[in-house]
């Protein structure tokens, strides 16, 4: 009797608890997330604070732009939304992300070099925004990379060796940025079975340099230029001298004509 009552209590205890929520670190991620973001369309209208907080049923999501895995967050697709503000390093507690599309939206501020922490990351695009500061180099810690598209944002700086380490990356643009110095070798000249990257993954980067963009002709320009510039200097300063030592010449010979006129007057007559 004892046994059969502890069995029907503990089936009731059971039934009376909640159901279980998501991982607290994809509540942790998206709450971060959307409240580091400015939604002028309103796509996000069901971001609730209840959806947040459980936002997957297995496969299934609650919220706009997340597919579900296992009753964690797999991918997040938040593409042409207009959104605005900057993206939160809070994306890091997503740990079993594994494809982030953020592209086509006005989102500013660096990249969260947190994202390192996404392992399993596989696809990365943030192209079209108006990110701004330099590559994180800690992205080559996402060993599983396959594609990075930075195209057409505001970024600076150097493109970081390290990414080249990356052996499963097969899309890489970052064109129409303001990075500059040498394309590393790892990445414009890649060896073995590893994709290649063609120039249209580096072009629109006015100090961006090296294989495989063609040879920066502006640059042969310029050292003619200074040079035409130093001779046609070195001109002008000789036909300066010249007109200097001609008008010194004749104003010298002008008062010797006129020594010799006084001369002359006061000569006597013989």
């Amino acid at each position: 009797m004892v046994g059969w009552t502890l069995l029907i209590f503990g089936l009731w205890a059971s039934a009376a608890l909640p159901l279980s929520s998501s991982d607290p670190n994809d509540e942790a991620c998206l709450t971060n997330l959307s409240q580091s973001l400015e939604d002028p369309t309103n796509s996000l209208h069901n971001w609730t604070k209840s959806n947040l907080a459980n936002p997957c049923n297995g496969f299934n999501s609650y919220i706009h732009g997340a597919t579900c895995n296992s009753g964690r967050i797999y991918k997040l697709s938040l593409n042409n939304l207009s959104l605005r503000g900057s993206i939160s390093p809070f994306l890091a507690n997503c740990t079993n992300l594994q494809a982030l599309d953020l592209s086509s939206n006005f989102l500013t501020g660096p990249i969260p070099s947190d994202l390192q922490y996404l392992v399993n990351l596989a696809v990365l695009n943030l192209s079209a925004n108006r990110l701004t500061d330099q590559i994180p180099q800690e992205l080559a810690f996402c060993a599983y990379l396959n594609v990075i598209d930075l195209h057409d944002n505001l970024l600076t700086g150097q493109i970081p060796q390290r990414l080249g380490l990356l052996v499963r990356l097969s899309t890489f643009d970052v064109s129409n940025n303001r990075l500059s110095g040498p394309i590393p070798s790892t990445l414009g000249n890649r060896s073995g079975n590893s994709p290649k990257f063609n120039a249209s993954s580096f072009v629109g980067n006015k100090d961006l340099y090296g294989f495989p963009l063609a040879p920066m002709k502006n640059k042969g320009l310029s050292i003619i230029a200074i040079v035409g510039i130093g001779l046609g200097s070195g001109l002008v300063s000789l036909v300066l001298s010249f007109t200097a030592v001609c008008i010194w010449l004749k104003i010298t010979e002008r008062k010797m004509v006129v020594e010799e006129g006084k001369i002359s007057h006061l000569m006597p007559d013989y």
